[in-house]
């Protein structure tokens, strides 16, 4: 080994490990902190992106001396790798799906480098096939947000089959976490597997209804707020998940943001070459196109709306998080607040509402009677008539592993102090649970839209199939979520049937704009949001899901199969008016499942 080649290597470990300390600082960080901590986030982040170019442009520059001193593929590798976790990293901070492209460049170099493979000696050094695990976990991850099927596909073969290989080589270690993480990988892509008609992001070319922009464009409320920031999270028993993703939150992610051009993922391919020079794969090549302080935003979409993605939080979590986004929410924007759990420790209250006969008509009286006292009004308990009506500490969402303990509880007085800003509340929970926040609020009236108390298909065997709501899904993918509920399968029709539905959905969703941005009785609180895409297209899809499920449920139970929004939208777009009832008959029809829906039924109720 020649003198400069040993200096190399020794600068190279320096700066390895300095880039590796600033690293450490930078994943320690919270990640939804507030503006201080964001601040701080953002100065370690150029730090150790400043520390990883000066590593990566070394490595470059003297790999002929490196590779005698005896480097290895799997140190540049993992030098990627974390450099792909920096990139992720700074996804979930700021949302922004450029930072997302970024990491799987990466680790698509990695992988079509082969970085941890090759050598026998790396197949049976235990640390090297772990970074190797470490690398597929994230990469799938990357490519399931990005909705890279085929690459995810690949991914999971080549996963399961390296933990074999694994179990078999190092038979003394116990590799049951990682077979653990390829069942739920195995698990989150079954469940999605064939309903994605469409990107579940918002993409112009199938969310853009040109006959109804102009009358968007031209709608104007007192008040209008800007959609910036959300939160969102669930935490269910034995829910579909990978990593630290459920799929309810994955779905509702998926809803707020931006769909990225196609040339935009085109940009930012992996260079094939270096200096005209073929790539030798038999070396410890880096060559990856390194550009950390290129401009990668889209210029053809906007930014992402910033989104706290919390895991199994605890309530204090939520809590803390919620005020901090209220704290710093910039004026005249609202926050969206995504809550999917489970009520009264995780048994919903249906059976309550069965056997109370009629009990469900009281909680929605409930809920009218009760804006007449006023937003400072409300007392924990109150008597009517000699019956004890439901308090802000009743009902509660469950966030917590087992027992009952009231520290795991989320009460709707919670989340009352945080009304003093403008919230879109999403709950999809088996339990009626913020009904009472309506008129209870500290300053700015929730908009609420509250899942039904039980899910409805056709097939009763679907209910428990653990598949993730129905009500999320009607949320983020209604097509899909339609098929779902009267047993249709994307196997079982032809691409053009399927075209042909989201065609009369998108030409529903034209009409239902028209109309509400032409209302003159649409409260406020639901017209100074309209002119948000991402909310719109929610509200839409809740008007597509309570007509949907008005048709399709027995008239009998309806109350506990429909979901409710407060305050209420117009009535020209309740499920009895024509423009909507009309849409469901055509889809129905188109699919050959009318005899499934009660068309001919009266619908009796408020919507």
């Amino acid at each position: 080994m020649s003198e400069n080649a040993d200096l190399a290597l020794q600068t190279f470990h320096a700066l390895v490990e300095s880039a590796d300390r600033k690293f450490g600082r930078v994943r320690d960080v919270p990640a939804h902190g507030g503006a201080g901590q964001q601040q701080q986030q953002q100065h370690a982040f150029q730090k150790v992106f400043k520390a990883y170019t000066r590593l990566w442009k070394y490595q470059q520059e003297n790999r002929a001396k490196l590779v005698e001193c005896g480097l290895k593929r799997w140190e540049i590798g993992e030098i990627a790798s974390r450099i792909g976790q920096l990139y992720f990293g700074q996804y979930i901070r700021t949302s922004q799906c450029r930072f997302l492209v970024e990491a799987y460049v990466f680790y698509e170099a990695i992988l079509s480098r082969r970085y941890f493979q090759g050598s026998e000696a790396n197949a049976k050094d235990l640390g090297v096939r772990s970074k190797e695990l470490r690398f597929y976990a994230r990469f799938l991850l990357v490519s399931v947000i990005l909705n890279r099927t085929e690459m995810v596909n690949h991914l999971v073969d080549r996963f399961g089959a390296l933990v074999e290989d694994c179990k078999s080589t190092f038979r003394e270690t116990n590799f049951k976490e990682w077979k653990q993480v390829v069942q739920e990988i195995n698990r989150f892509t079954k469940v999605d597997k064939g309903f994605s008609f469409r990107p579940m992001r918002y993409c112009a070319t199938f969310d853009t209804h040109r006959a109804s922009l102009p009358c968007v464009a031209r709608f104007h409320a007192k008040r209008v707020l800007k959609f910036q920031d959300a939160l969102l999270t669930s935490y269910h028993r034995n829910e579909v998940k990978f990593a630290e993703l459920t799929l309810d939150v994955y779905r509702m992610l998926q809803c707020l943001e931006w769909e990225p051009s196609g040339t935009f993922y085109q940009k930012h391919t992996v260079k094939p070459k270096e200096n005209g020079d073929t790539i030798d794969h038999s070396g410890a090549s880096g060559i990856i196109d390194m550009n950390l302080t290129a401009d990668m935003t889209d210029p053809t979409i906007p930014p992402n709306p910033r989104k706290a993605t919390l895991y199994r939080p605890s309530v204090t979590h939520v809590i803390a998080v919620m005020a901090t986004i209220c704290e710093e929410l910039p004026p005249d924007s609202v926050v969206l607040v995504y809550l999917s759990a489970s009520g009264k420790a995780g048994l919903n209250n249906v059976s309550q509402v069965d056997n109370s006969g009629g009990s469900s008509k009281y909680l929605r009286h409930k809920v009218l009677s009760q804006t007449s006292h006023g937003q400072n009004s409300g007392p924990s308990e109150t008597q009517n008539n000699g019956k004890r009506e439901l308090s802000y500490y009743d009902n509660y969402l469950w966030f917590g592993p087992k027992g009952n303990s009231g520290s795991n509880n989320l009460y709707p007085g919670d989340l009352i102090p945080f009304t003093r800003k403008p919230l879109f509340l999403i709950i999809d929970s088996l339990d009626r649970f913020t009904h009472v926040l309506h008129g209870a609020e500290r300053g700015e009236t929730a908009a609420l839209f509250l899942s039904p108390l039980r899910p409805i298909f056709k097939n009763s065997s679907d209910v428990n199939s653990n598949n993730g709501s129905q009500f999320t899904f009607f949320l983020t993918a209604p097509l899909s979520a339609f098929c779902q509920m009267i047993g249709l399968f994307p196997n079982e029709a032809d691409t053009d049937v399927y075209n042909e539905a989201e065609n009369i959905i998108d030409n529903a969703f034209t009409e239902w704009e028209i109309i509400l941005c032409s209302s003159t009785t649409m409260d406020l609180v639901w017209a100074q949001v309209i002119s948000d895409p991402f909310l719109r297209r929610l509200i839409l899809r809740f008007i597509f899901c309570r007509s949907v499920i008005s048709f399709f449920c027995p008239p009998e139970e309806s109350e506990q199969y429909l979901p409710v929004c407060l305050p209420h939208l117009p009535t020209s777009v309740a499920p009895t008016s024509e423009a909507v009832r009309s849409a469901v008959v055509q889809l129905a029809m188109h699919f050959d499942v009318a005899d499934s829906f009660h068309f001919t039924e009266t619908r009796i109720g408020r919507y």
